[in-house]
């Protein structure tokens, strides 16, 4: 079963190192074979807070989205958003 990785952040303190974080992500995302189904983009709060930015990474597997979030590559990348943003980060097992 895929795996996906589901980012809802909350607030978002520096732009300029969230732009930072997310190019050394992506190359992370790419290494692991993970797919962006959803990054940012217009969205419409239809219950509860209005989130400023959301992120979906598809993976080709639940162990493999998992990998990716506890790999050298992605830890750096993650690093930079410390202080700079808030947001909620799961990895969820597909149907």
């Amino acid at each position: 079963m895929k795996g996906y990785v589901v980012c809802v952040y909350k607030n978002i303190a520096n732009e300029q190192k969230l732009k930072e974080y997310a190019i050394k992500a992506r190359a992370a995302v790419e290494k692991y074979k993970g797919k962006f189904l959803i990054r940012g983009g217009r969205s419409t709060s239809n219950e509860g807070e209005k989130s400023p930015r959301t992120v979906v990474i598809e993976f080709p597997s639940y162990d493999e989205a998992n990998k990716f979030y506890r790999s050298k590559e992605y830890q750096n990348a993650h690093s930079i958003l410390k202080d700079n943003a808030e947001r909620q980060h799961q990895t969820i097992e597909g149907v």
